[in-house]
């Protein structure tokens, strides 16, 4: 993916800027620019940049769970600022998190986003401008500030002591390309997090909260209401629960969270008891206690399905597992579902307790 061209500015320096990247907090502060200059920033607090980092993050880090790296500062801050603050929960609106942050009285929150000024913002030019022989690291900081504030060598910002100033000849570029822009630092991010994230799945769709989550309405409906229908009841694997269609008291669940796998493939869904399911939330079930009842049940919906209309389009995500649907093996399933609840704990997804 390259960056469109424009005369008169460096867009290589630009485009440079990922090309050696050992953190985050580069596409996140390009990203949270871009966004602040849209919303019609020129001179644009620091303080609104670390925020706006923080809350594009935000979700990444605490409800998918991706790993940023043990030393990654965006991430060491996240998992600080939810702890300091009960009131900031995962699913928080993104306005009303930046809000707090920026009202916050919490030294330790404070403190937290104040971390980001000793190098984001003056390393994010090293492109602009390079170290010179023998210059020391404070050396160069000292003068990315001194030179940025004449915007020399076309650089992107000028930088102040509690806010950047946009180089006006970027404006337009910046404007005009906003989504293109961070496209590209969400691809450059994906490719990023991906080498850190060798197993999880589908991190280019765990960088960006969803305004709405889909609903199962249709997977209960015209696949797991056919089940219902055939058995009058089904038992609920965790408590043992019998469910019924018509009383409604079982909720469609991920076995393995959604927040792991990020599909509503219908072999991951299964009705459960719903009060169990608010309890539930995202742990893991376990896999030596839970995996058998879970199996014999997708097979039993599966046969049922497919005899009372071969054609159900939902029988087509079996294919992901069996190249040959007519053959529903337990071991393949296995094969599948047990690396899933192994990587997701090692990403940070706990157990079930008490079940």
């Amino acid at each position: 993916m390259h960056l469109p061209l424009k005369d008169n500015l460096p867009i290589n320096k630009l485009a440079s800027v990922f090309g050696s990247t050992s953190a985050t907090y580069k596409f996140y502060w390009l990203i949270a620019i871009i966004e602040l200059v849209e919303e019609g920033g020129l001179d644009i607090p620091k303080k609104k940049l670390f925020t706006r980092m923080i809350s594009n993050s935000w979700y990444t880090i605490n409800y998918f769970k991706i790993s940023f790296g043990k030393q990654d500062n965006l991430q060491i801050a996240v998992n600080s600022i939810i702890k300091e603050d009960s009131n900031l929960s995962i699913d928080i609106k993104k306005t009303i998190l930046e809000l707090n942050l920026e009202r916050t009285t919490n030294k330790s929150i404070i403190n937290q986003l104040a971390h980001f000024d000793k190098n984001v913002p003056h390393w994010f030019l090293s492109p602009w401008f390079p170290k010179i022989k023998g210059e020391t690291d404070t050396q160069q900081k000292n003068r990315i500030y001194d030179w940025s504030k004449s915007f020399s060598n076309e650089t992107l910002y000028a930088l102040h002591k509690d806010y950047i100033s946009i180089n006006p000849i970027w404006m337009d570029y910046l404007i005009n390309n906003a989504k293109l822009l961070k496209d590209y630092c969400y691809w450059n991010l994906a490719l990023f997090l991906q080498t850190r994230n060798p197993n999880v799945p589908d991190i280019p769709n765990k960088l960006i909260k969803p305004a709405i989550r889909s609903g199962l309405t249709k997977q209960t409906n015209e696949y797991w209401k056919i089940v219902f229908n055939e058995l009058g009841a089904i038992n609920c694997i965790f408590t043992d629960t019998k469910l019924y269609f018509d009383q409604k008291n079982y909720a469609l669940d991920h076995f393995v969270p959604h927040a792991f796998v990020s599909h509503d493939l219908i072999w991951n869904l299964i009705p459960i008891e719903k009060k169990f399911n608010s309890s539930k939330s995202d742990n893991l079930p376990i896999f030596d206690k839970h995996f058998d009842k879970f199996f014999d049940l997708q097979e039993k919906a599966f046969e049922i399905n497919k005899n009372y209309n071969a054609k159900n389009k939902y029988l087509e995500d079996y294919l992901t597992i069996f190249p040959d649907i007519n053959s529903f093996e337990k071991q393949k399933f296995s094969n599948t579902i047990q690396p899933l609840i192994t990587i997701a704990n090692n990403n940070g997804f706990s157990f079930m307790k008490n079940i």
